[in-house]
């Protein structure tokens, strides 16, 4: 395929039309800073060091003994000096050894090279992607009323669709948790009826994700259809990839209990702060 067969006309040649037999029923609506003592006198480890070499062993050991006892209430206090040992163990390699923590300045090393040490290991550490799910995004059936060509818009709201507003935004992933840009959406829904338009684009259209795989979706809530729970049929396609065929389903709707086609991992999560609902869903293609 190349990159001109990324339309919503590849869709077309790409999935094969299903057979089954819906039909319009009534509109339904839808449910609803401590105190830190003061440090006693410490060798540096190279003075350590070239003790150890010349000291006995008893006095030595007397040299490591523990510090001071605690200062009391007349001894002056400070704070702590800052240290990065949580962001120095998350960068440290894992090989076996245990991940060595940045110290604060002034224990052996300057403080100027233990800031330096301090903000390379932070800037080791990368971002953690918003992506909470590595599963792609169950398939499921077309039905039998898909058409292609239809026309590329976010909103399918026009003169004449009645309803209640529904605003559904969400992201397009790979399952390596990286942003799909360009990946093409293509919606098409019942009215508040229950009925699909056959001879035209009404509640139909496509669009493209942009370069962070966001996308926004304006349409209304669908009506309830004979046999089936309330839902948006969509194809999702990643740029010269396979084509996903799946839809999205709304919470607390009594059929979905029945309905046999349903699936809860394709629920929208969705809230009412006004006279629209606002929903979302990341959709996650299958990257390999």
């Amino acid at each position: 395929m190349t990159p001109t067969d990324h339309t919503p006309e590849s869709i077309a040649r790409m999935e094969g039309m299903t057979t089954e037999a819906e039909t319009a029923e009534t509109r339904g609506t839808i449910g609803t800073t401590g105190t830190v003592r003061r440090r006693p006198a410490t060798w540096s480890r190279k003075t350590f060091l070239r003790l150890g070499l010349a000291l006995p062993a008893p006095l030595l050991l007397a040299a490591c003994g523990s510090p001071a006892s605690t200062p009391t209430g007349g001894e002056a206090r400070g704070a702590r000096s800052p240290s990065n040992g949580v962001a120095a163990r998350q960068a440290a390699p894992q090989t076996g050894a245990p991940a060595a923590t940045a110290q604060p300045a002034g224990l052996g090393q300057p403080a100027g090279q233990a800031a330096n040490q301090q903000a390379g290991a932070a800037q080791q550490l990368q971002p953690t992607p918003p992506c909470a799910d590595d599963d792609a995004t169950p398939r499921q059936t077309e039905g039998p009323y898909f058409q292609p060509n239809s026309p590329q818009r976010a909103s399918l709201l026009e003169q004449g669709i009645n309803g209640t507003r529904l605003l559904v935004t969400g992201r397009v992933l790979g399952t390596n948790c990286r942003p799909v840009a360009r990946a093409l959406l293509d919606f098409w829904q019942a009215d508040d009826w229950g009925v699909y338009d056959n001879t035209g684009y009404r509640l139909r259209g496509h669009q493209f994700a942009d370069s962070t795989g966001q996308y926004r979706l304006e349409t209304i809530v669908p009506g309830l259809y004979p046999g089936r729970t309330r839902h948006i049929h969509v194809k999702v396609q990643a740029p010269n990839r396979p084509v996903l065929t799946t839809q999205l389903y709304f919470p607390d709707e009594a059929r979905n209990r029945t309905d046999s086609i349903f699936h809860p991992d394709l629920l929208l999560a969705m809230q009412r702060p006004g006279d629209e609902y606002l929903a979302s869903f990341d959709f996650v293609l299958d990257a390999a």
